[in-house]
């Protein structure tokens, strides 16, 4: 499996996982709804950031 579909893979399957969770919404306080957002999105940004960098890395040793 190439590093592209495994990235979809991944992003497809933590969408359905917040999709089930707000779907489902387990009440919990205001307060924890917003971490568990907050945390989900910058660990997502994160995560792309570094998929896309590994990508313009073998795409540059591709060209060499």
């Amino acid at each position: 499996m190439e590093l592209v579909d495994r990235v979809g893979l991944i992003l497809t399957l933590t969408s359905l996982s917040i999709f089930t969770y707000y779907t489902f919404w387990y009440f919990l306080p205001q307060k924890y709804a917003i971490l568990i957002s907050v945390y989900v999105a910058v660990a997502l940004i994160c995560f792309l950031r570094i998929c896309i960098g590994y990508v313009m890395l073998e795409s540059k040793k591709k060209k060499a």
